[in-house]
Formats: C-alpha cells, structure tokens, sequence
C-alpha cells in the first residue's frame, strides 16, 4: 500500500498517471467522465492515453523532475502498463498516494518472485524451476520437459518465450536470451486459458468481475468470451484466488490474475498483472461499471462501482495487420461493414501507425445471449479478415 493515506478527490482534481498507451488511454476517458483532470507522464508524445489527457508531462519514468510535477499536481498517482520502473512508484508513494504500490507491481515484474509469491498464498502455478545460469541447467529439470523457457522480466504477448523439447534446447534458449535469468516452465494440457480482473480498494474491500475465457493466435489475446463456459465451482474458486492474492499484496488497484484450465492439476495461475487487463476491455460496454472506472474510483477513493454484466459478451482485438492487404499494401478496415451489425461496438485506440501484430482498438459484441455473441463475433472476424484463434 502507499506509504500516503488516500483520501476522496473531489472532481476537478488532478490524478495521475505514468504511461501513455492504450490502457491509460482508457483509463483518462473513464475519469474524465466523473469530472476529473488526468495528468500523463510519458516519454512519448501524442501517444493514446496523451492524446487524451488533460495535460502530459514529456519526460522518462525515473526524470526526477517529471516525477515531481506528477506529485505537485495530482492527488494520487496510477500506472498503466506493469513495466513502469517499481523505484518510480517507490519515490511518489513518499508524497501522495500510489495505486498500486512499488511492492505489487515488483513482484509482478519478475517471473521467478510472483510464481514464489503467489505459491506462498496458496494457490498453485504450473509446474517450473527458476534458471539463473547455465549450471541451473542439470538432468533434474527432465520434469519439466517439453517446456517453455520464460524471461523472468520484460515478457509480454508471448515474448521472451521459446519452447523447448530437450536440456539441450534449454541451453540454446536461454543462451539465444542473452542469460538473463528465465523460468523453465511445463507445457502443459491445457482445457482452457482464463482470467479473473480484481479491484480493491485501500480500505481492503474487493469487487471482481465474471471471469473471462481467452484465446490466443500467435502468442498474443485474439478473443475473450464472457462469461466463460466453466461451472459455477471453478468460477467461484478463480474469483476467491484473485482474491486470495490481491489480498496478500495488500493491493490497491486493479489487479488482473491469469489462469490455465489443466487436465491433470486443474486451476492453476499463469500470471498476474498489476493494471486493468486487455481481457477486461468488455467491462466498458458489457458491465454496470468497467475495469477502468473502478481503477479511477480506487485512485480517487471513492466507493467501488457495480461490477454486475449486463450482457452477454465477445471481445474481438484488432492488430495492426488489419491495414494491410495480402500483397502488403496499405488499406483501412471495413468498418462500415462491422458497423451495421447493431451488437458491435468499436475502440480505437488513436495510434498514429499500424503496425503488424500492435494493438489497434478492439470490438466488443454485446447480445441476448452468448451464443449470438460468439455469432456475431465470428461475422465481424469474417468481414475484416481475421483468421481463427490458435486455440
């Protein structure tokens, strides 16, 4: 938790928030709808959430300077993406409240600490060894084998990742990742992927949202259904380990835990992150209040907001790939085409330009029922060429 107390920010006041993409883009828009000014600090000008906000301080995440104005104006401070450097939050959090503390978001950045961590709650990962040199590498990691070698940090939509099949692939891999230090985890059968979003407050109340089924193409989310197709049992025990874990982290934020549906382990966590989530995007157009409202109310200190679904929903992403045709030439997705479906709904996230495999926007598909949701989604994919999900 901040080492500041958080108190209720009045609208009009100043909240803050390091990094500029499309999570804080969100982010900005949800508290300006509630009245209040949102202060970006980021490196990159015109980015999605600077586009946005209400003003941006243009400066690195440890530029002392830019991290004083962030103090000066704001009544707290907030993070969108969970690679902001942890020292950044450590040296706010002497000043003004900080959500989500320097301590959450440090586990989160290091494989090795957050699967010790999360195992230290009680709730069990896939199976894993840490590797910090090629000595780690002996015949007791057989286990493991076929395996994924996992970059303790900096890994995101499925980078720093290589699976691997022998010792010696392990070897090749974690040289091919320079050494750095790397978890061998275990493939495993996987049933389903899903995910539970949390928001807790610094008073320590939780609220979660229904738990969401994701499918992946090429290592990175192309689809998340809500809710998912489990039974009630296994919904009930994702959310009270969301919980479980939030509460342990003593967080305060927006907390988003990731699991694998196994065939012979059951639920077990893949990952946290320390933000809203790309798997919670639907909460804007299919829940009573979204990820990214709750995340501004946490930072404000106010009430947690409703977290009910209202309606049944598929989340489409939207990658750069979109604007462009096979042959490599330039194009804008059809979205007339998508619009005219009356259940579609449309994000972009005002990126200046598309690239292959960058996140663009996503659509959300609300309906009566899941299955005319799945029905639709799967037209909208048709109509703008998306190919089919990996899993």
């Amino acid at each position: 938790m901040s080492k500041i107390e958080f108190k209720t920010a009045k609208p009009g006041q100043w909240l803050g928030l390091l990094g500029g993409g499309q999570l804080g883009r969100m982010f900005c828009m949800a508290a300006q709808s509630m009245g209040y000014r949102v202060l970006v600090l980021d490196p990159v000008a015109n980015g999605p959430a600077g586009s946005v906000a209400d003003d941006q301080v243009l400066a690195d995440y440890m530029d002392d300077q830019g991290l004083a104005k962030l103090a000066q104006r704001c009544v707290g401070v907030t993070t969108e993406f969970e690679n902001v450097p942890a020292l950044a939050l450590d040296t706010l959090s002497k000043s003004i409240p900080v959500s989500p503390s320097a301590f959450s978001v440090g586990v989160a950045q290091n494989r090795i600490e957050e699967k010790a961590y999360i195992t230290g709650c009680g709730v069990p990962v896939a199976p894993h060894a840490a590797i910090r040199s090629m000595a780690d590498i002996t015949d007791d990691l057989e286990h493991l084998l076929p395996g994924i070698v996992k970059t303790a940090r900096l890994g995101y939509d499925g980078k720093g990742q290589v699976r691997v099949k022998t010792l010696d692939e392990v070897r090749k891999a974690f040289a091919d990742l320079n050494e750095v230090d790397c978890v061998l985890e275990k493939r495993l059968n996987l049933q389903k992927e899903m995910s539970v979003i949390v928001a807790r407050d610094h008073k320590g109340e939780c609220a979660t949202f229904p738990v969401a089924e994701n499918h992946h193409r090429k290592g990175i989310l192309a689809t998340t259904i809500v809710p998912a197709r489990i039974d009630e049992a296994m919904a009930a025990q994702a959310r009270a380990n969301a919980i479980s874990i939030a509460g342990a982290l003593d967080y305060v934020g927006v907390l988003c835990v990731e699991f694998f549906v196994v065939d012979e382990l059951g639920l077990v966590v893949n990952e946290i992150a320390p933000r809203p989530h790309n798997s919670g995007h639907y909460s804007i157009d299919a829940c009573v209040t979204c990820q990214f409202e709750q995340q501004a109310r946490i930072l404000a200190g106010l009430p947690l907001g409703d977290t009910r679904q209202h309606s049944p929903a598929v989340m489409v992403n939207l990658l750069g790939d979109l604007w462009y045709a096979a042959d490599g030439t330039e194009r804008e997705p059809a979205w007339e085409k998508v619009l005219a479906i009356p259940e579609v709904k449309l994000h972009l996230y005002g990126k200046e330009q598309a690239r292959v495999g960058r996140k663009m926007g996503h659509i959300t598909v609300i309906a009566e029922s899941l299955d005319r949701a799945m029905a639709v989604a799967q037209e909208v994919r048709d109509i703008l060429g998306i190919g089919d999900d990996d899993d």
